[in-house]
């Protein structure tokens, strides 16, 4: 199970710090990720890590602003989300993969959070 937190309202140019954190089995072993969603639009990748955790990759709409890191002590997957933009606006998704270490297609995890909705004004 994972459980996302974390969103919130905030300014442009403002940062969020979002937390994923899995319970009810160990995720330490699995690729991580977030996605988003925003209205009216289909769900997107946004950035994965890898197992060990020394691995990470980003959309090209965030590399550079957002990082995507984990605490396998904590079973937590975070994103740092900085200078932030109103096309950020969407509800974001952990998501986890048994069997892809940095998955950017949907179909690749087997576990979703509930996901947290992120809303940047301008």
């Amino acid at each position: 199970q994972l459980q996302a937190s974390g969103g919130g309202l905030v300014q442009a140019g403002g940062s969020l710090r979002l937390s994923c954190a899995a319970s009810g089995r160990t995720f330490s072993s699995y690729g991580m990720a977030w996605f988003r969603q925003a209205p009216g639009k289909e769900r997107e990748f946004v950035a994965a890590i890898s197992r060990s955790g020394a691995g990470t990759r980003y959309a090209g709409s965030v590399k550079g602003r957002f990082t995507i890191s984990r605490d396998k002590t904590k079973n937590t997957v975070y994103l740092q989300m900085n200078t932030l933009k109103p096309e950020d606006t969407a509800v974001y998704y952990c998501a986890a993969s048994t069997t892809q270490a940095m998955g950017m297609m949907i179909e690749q995890y087997d576990y979703w959070g509930q996901g947290t909705l992120v809303t940047v004004s301008s």
